[in-house]
């Protein structure tokens, strides 16, 4: 008996010793084929952290001359974690994956809501809006011309993620310069912003254009209503723009969206960017 108590306080002793030896480290967890870089956007006159992840196979020598889709997030400091846990197996590892943080020396909300509303709302006291034309400016001049001169990028499959405000903002470049991106994953995009906006936009696209060329999958949480806590009816706004897209028979579109069971504001966009991607890929 004794020498069994022994063992078992050999074992404990042991385990308890190699989690010290681990925690003691010092280390934090790193994302592989990633990198941080900052650029100082002359459009803006602020700074910004880009953060970018390549495919697996991009260092591969049979892979120099291969050119690879990109998905931009906003939001980068969540966006782009939760990307890379998306993107980590195989067969989801298939694009250049790049986050674009906040301005230096600013909160996180105030940058956001600057850079990803489209037209100032003088309701939001507290915060700037209205800066998403230079913000996206900035994102086709800066931004891009970084990741093109810097990675092996096919022009052709830009696929931009977006979530809330971020989600919002993907809609209003869908139906502003929608060639920007081949694609347009959206979750729980707040589409109520300034009473509505984007549904006058839409209508103002509608009257000049017959085409919308993009592949677009909007997923809202079931859980995004009044009922569950939300502000804003997020599923209806979801249901009335799709019902709104589709009833246009725009040439060139092709649209995918879901109510996804189970979730709510905060738990949407994983789901909704796993699946958003995978259809995606379908199409590259």
């Amino acid at each position: 008996m004794n020498k069994i108590i022994f063992l078992i306080v050999f074992i404990v002793s042991s385990f308890h010793v190699k989690g010290a030896a681990i925690t003691s480290d010092n280390q934090s967890f790193e994302i592989k084929n990633s990198e941080i870089y900052t650029i100082d956007s002359k459009i803006l006159g602020r700074k910004y952290d880009i953060y970018i992840k390549v495919p697996h196979d991009y260092f591969d020598k049979n892979n120099e001359s291969k050119k690879y889709p990109v998905l931009y997030l906003n939001d980068g400091p969540h966006t782009f974690k939760v990307a890379a846990g998306v993107t980590h197996f195989t067969n989801m590892d298939r694009a250049i994956v790049v986050g674009i943080s906040f301005a230096h020396g600013e909160s996180s909300q105030f940058s956001r809501v600057r850079d990803l509303t489209p037209e100032i709302d003088e309701s939001w006291k507290n915060y700037t809006t209205g800066g998403a034309p230079k913000y996206l400016e900035f994102i086709e001049d800066e931004i891009f011309a970084f990741v093109e001169k810097n990675y092996r990028i096919n022009v052709n499959q830009r696929i931009l993620s977006g979530h809330s405000l971020g989600g919002s903002f993907g809609a209003w470049v869908l139906l502003t310069k929608p060639e920007l991106f081949s694609g347009y994953i959206l979750t729980s995009p707040s589409l109520w912003f300034k009473n509505d906006l984007i549904f006058d936009l839409e209508e103002e696209y509608f009257k000049n254009h017959i085409s919308l060329k993009a592949s677009v999958f909007i997923a809202t949480g079931a859980l995004e209503t009044p009922e569950n806590g939300m502000h804003n009816n997020m599923v209806y706004g979801h249901v009335r723009f799709l019902k709104r897209l589709r009833s246009r028979n725009y040439q060139g579109i092709h649209i995918n969206d879901e109510i996804v069971d189970g979730t709510d504001h905060y738990s949407t966009f994983p789901v909704g960017l796993a699946k958003g991607l995978k259809l995606m890929y379908q199409d590259l």
